[in-house]
C-alpha cells in the first residue's frame, strides 16, 4: 500500500474581527500517491450525506413539534375563553337565581305578615274594610248604588262566614273581589240597622273631648250586636292615625257643593277597632282642617258646614242607603235640614235622623245669609219654628235646627231627669226643646270598658263586674281605711265628672243632695261655700 497524505486547503488570510466566524472547512480526503481518492473518502461523504439527511429530518421533526406545541396553545387558550365564558354565564345564572331566591322569600314574607295582619283582625274589621272597597267600587262605576246597596246587606248578614273568605281573596283587584261577593250572594234580608255618624270627633284619631270616646263606644257596642256602623270625619292635620288599619286614599275623586261651586275632596278609607271610618279632605278648602286646634276659629261654622255637605255628597255618590245617620252637637246639626231639604229624594227615603246633643253650651249662633254657603235657603228657615235664634231673633242658631230637624234627639246627661234640662240646662233653648219634648231621651254616658274595667283594674284591691259586686263594698271600706274614715261613719265621699261644669249645675247638684237624709242642710251648704 502507498503511503496516505492528508492535505487541506490552504486557509486564506483574513483580519480577525471582533467577533469571528466559523470557517467552513472542506471535507478531509485520503488519496493514494497515485493521486486517486481512496475508498475512506467515498465513506466520508456518504456518511456526511447521511448526517445531512438526518439533521434535516430532525429539524422537520423539530417544526412539527413546534407547529404541534402551538396549535395545542391555540387550541388551550380557546379552552379557557370557553371556560371563562362559561363560567361567566353560570355567575350569572346564579346571580339571577339568587335574586329570585330573595324575590321569593320578601313575597313569603310579605304574605306572612299579610296572613298575620289578617289573623289579628276580627270579623269587625274585616267586613268594614270589605264594606270600603264596596264604597270604591260604586265612586269608580264598578257597580250600581242598587248593587252596592245589596252587598252591604250581603256582609251584615254573613259577617263570620265572609270575614274567613275575605281575608284569602282581600288582595285581590276589585273585579276579582267583585265576582266573589257576587258568587256567594244568597238574597238573604240583612237583620240589623246600618248607622253612619257624621262627626268631629272619635277616639282615638280626635280624642278631643266626650263626644270622641262617645261616638267610638257606641259604635263598637252596636256592632257587637249586630248592626252595622261607620263613622265621617274631617281629615285633620293632627289626627292620629297610629291605630287605624289600611289606611288608604279612594283613587276617585268626590265633588261637592259650597259657595256657588262644586269643589273636590280626597277620600280616605281605614279600619279603626272594627269600625269602617271615612276622612274628607276638600281640596280648594285645604286650610279648613290645616288648623293647630279643632275648635275656637271665626270661620268654624264655615269649615263644619262644608264637612256636612261633602259627607251627604259622599254618601249619596257611593249609593249609601243607612237606615240611621247619627249627627252630634251644633257641628253637625246642619245636617239635619240638609237632608230634609235636599238630600232625602236622592235614594235616602228610609233613612231616619238621630242627633246626640252633648251640652247646650255651644249653639252655633251665625247670621241667616251663611247658610246658603252649603246650598239651604235663608229665608225658608230662619223662621221661629225652625233655625231661628230665640233670644236673638235676627240669627239663626244651628244646634236648634238640629233639634228641629231630628226624628230623635238624645240629651246626654247621667244625673238630671228631662225636667231639669228643659228648663234650667237648656240655654234658652226651653220654648223649641218643649215643641219637641217627645222625641227626647236622656240618656247616661255609661262605662266604656275599653277605657277602665274594674273587673281587670289590678289596682283595686279586689275586683268586680256587673255579676258580682261584692268587690266593691271591699274596695269602699278599703278607701275609708286609708283616708282614716269610720266604716261605720255617715260621712258621703263625692265626685263628679260632667259636661255641665258650670257653677249652676254643680248647684243644682248639691241641692239635689241636700234633700237627702243622709245630710245635714246647714253643714253641707256652709261645706260647698268653703
Amino acid at each position: 500500500m502507498g503511503t496516505l497524505f492528508f492535505f487541506h486547503s490552504p486557509i486564506p488570510h483574513f483580519s480577525l474581527p471582533s467577533m469571528p466566524k466559523p470557517i467552513a472547512l472542506p471535507p478531509l480526503s485520503c488519496l493514494r500517491n497515485n493521486g486517486d481518492v481512496n475508498s475512506l473518502h467515498e465513506q466520508k461523504s456518504e456518511g456526511n450525506k447521511n448526517v445531512d439527511m438526518s439533521q434535516s429530518m430532525c429539524d422537520d421533526d423539530q417544526n412539527v413539534k413546534q407547529d404541534n406545541i402551538w396549535q395545542l396553545f391555540k387550541e388551550a387558550q380557546q379552552n379557557i375563553l370557553y371556560l371563562n365564558k362559561q363560567r361567566l354565564g353560570a355567575i350569572e345564572k346564579l346571580d339571577k337565581t339568587n335574586r329570585e331566591k330573595q324575590s321569593l322569600l320578601s313575597k313569603i314574607k310579605k304574605l306572612e305578615a299579610e296572613k298575620q295582619a289578617g289573623a289579628g283582625k276580627d270579623n269587625l274589621s274585616t267586613c268594614s274594610e270589605l264594606l270600603l272597597r264596596i264604597d270604591a267600587m260604586v265612586l269608580s262605576s264598578m257597580i250600581s248604588a242598587g248593587e252596592a246597596s245589596e252587598l252591604r246587606s250581603l256582609v251584615m248578614n254573613h259577617k263570620v262566614s265572609l270575614a274567613d273568605v275575605f281575608n284569602i281573596i282581600s288582595h285581590k283587584k276589585d273585579p276579582e273581589l267583585l265576582g266573589e261577593l257576587r258568587r256567594f250572594s244568597d238574597g238573604h234580608k240583612k237583620n240589623g240597622f246600618h248607622i253612619v255618624h257624621i262627626c268631629t270627633e272619635m277616639t282615638p284619631l280626635v280624642p278631643r273631648g266626650s263626644v270622641a270616646s262617645y261616638v267610638t263606644g257606641i259604635s263598637r257596642a252596636l256592632q257587637r250586636k249586630g248592626h252595622l256602623v261607620e263613622v265621617i270625619l274631617p281629615k285633620y292635620a293632627s289626627l292620629n292615625l297610629d291605630e287605624v288599619q289600611g289606611l288608604h286614599e279612594v283613587n276617585v275623586e268626590v265633588t261637592s257643593y259650597f259657595n256657588g261651586q262644586l269643589h273636590g275632596n280626597r277620600i280616605w278609607t281605614g279600619v279603626v277597632f272594627g269600625i269602617g271610618v271615612t276622612l274628607i279632605e276638600p281640596k280648594y278648602y285645604s286650610s279648613f282642617f290645616s288648623h293647630e286646634m279643632i275648635y275656637g276659629y271665626p270661620d268654624d261654622f264655615e269649615r263644619f258646614s262644608y264637612f256636612c255637605r261633602a259627607s251627604l255628597d259622599y254618601i249619596v255618590k257611593c249609593g249609601k242607603q243607612p237606615d240611621v245617620l247619627h249627627l252630634h252637637n251644633w257641628e253637625t246639626a246642619i245636617v239635619g235640614p240638609l237632608f230634609w231639604d235636599t238630600f232625602v229624594k236622592q235614594g235616602l227615603e228610609g233613612t231616619r235622623i238621630l242627633f246626640t246633643c252633648h251640652g247646650f253650651n255651644s249653639q252655633g249662633i251665625e247670621q241667616p245669609d251663611k247658610l246658603a254657603l252649603c246650598g239651604l235657603d235663608p229665608l225658608r228657615l230662619h223662621r221661629p219654628d225652625r233655625l231661628q235664634d230665640n233670644t236673638n231673633t235676627q240669627l239663626v242658631n244651628i244646634l236648634k235646627g238640629g233639634v228641629v230637624y231630628s226624628n230623635r234627639v238624645v240629651i246626654m246627661s247621667s244625673i238630671y231627669p228631662k225636667h231639669v234640662i228643659v228648663h234650667n240646662l237648656s240655654h234658652e233653648l226651653e220654648p223649641t226643646l218643649n215643641v219637641h219634648r217627645d222625641k227626647l231621651v236622656i240618656a247616661p254616658y255609661g262605662l266604656d270598658k275599653s277605657t277602665w274595667d274594674p273587673s281587670t283594674d289590678y289596682f283595686l284591691p279586689e275586683n268586680f263586674n256587673a255579676e258580682n259586686m261584692n268587690g266593691k263594698a271591699f274596695c269602699k271600706a278599703a278607701l275609708l281605711q286609708k283616708l282614716g274614715l269610720s266604716e261605720h261613719s255617715s260621712t258621703i265621699l263625692m265626685s263628679k265628672a260632667s259636661l255641665m261644669a258650670n257653677k249652676f249645675s254643680i248647684l243644682m247638684w248639691v241641692r239635689q243632695l241636700q234633700t237627702t237624709s243622709y245630710f245635714d242642710k246647714r253643714r253641707t251648704s256652709s261645706r260647698w261655700r268653703e
